[in-house]
């Protein structure tokens, strides 16, 4: 499947290849790396999980992270996971749905960032949820930084790894 095509049916091979994705970014993130670096590449392998295996896996792996976010202990505030679940899933579908991935990923990015950083802003407040300001600040521009770069990232692996599996198709 290649950008963000969905599979007929979620068979084993949506299951393995999501599932070793997800992997990986678990791996990621219990080395607890700075936001920067550990954002950045969740966000990658979002991008990649949705090109080079469907939507549907980007968005599984997106609703996912939070939550193992959080129970390795990346993220103590409990109440913006389902938030960043939204965000992931704009970010992957943004990119799935604009046919030039570039301007797919920088779409995505900015609309996650958005919706991140009116969350933490005014949706969270709406509701009583006072956020704390170091909470609030991981959610506005480091956003915005990570997506982009981890979009970046993500555009040079899809070119790399594109090309390795032309090779190794011949």
């Amino acid at each position: 499947m290649v950008n963000g095509t969905s599979p007929k049916k979620f068979d084993a091979k949506f299951i393995t290849r999501t599932a070793i994705l997800l992997a990986l970014i678990i791996i990621v993130q219990f080395i607890k790396m700075p936001q920067l670096v550990t954002g950045s590449i969740v966000n990658a392998m979002l991008i990649v999980s949705a090109y080079f295996v469907s939507v549907w896996s980007g968005i599984t792996i997106g609703l996912l992270t939070p939550i193992i976010a959080f129970l390795v202990g990346l993220m103590g505030f409990p109440m913006l996971i389902p938030f960043i679940m939204i965000g992931n899933a704009l970010y992957v579908v943004l990119f799935s749905a604009i046919k030039n991935n570039i301007i797919g990923m920088i779409t995505g990015a900015v609309v996650k960032f958005l919706w991140l950083a009116a969350s933490v802003k005014y949706i969270l407040i709406m509701f009583g949820v006072k956020v704390p300001q170091k909470i609030a600040a991981a959610f506005t521009f480091p956003q915005l930084a990570t997506a982009i770069i981890g979009g970046i990232l993500s555009i040079f692996l899809i070119f790399i790894l594109t090309g390795y599996f032309n090779k190794s198709k011949e």
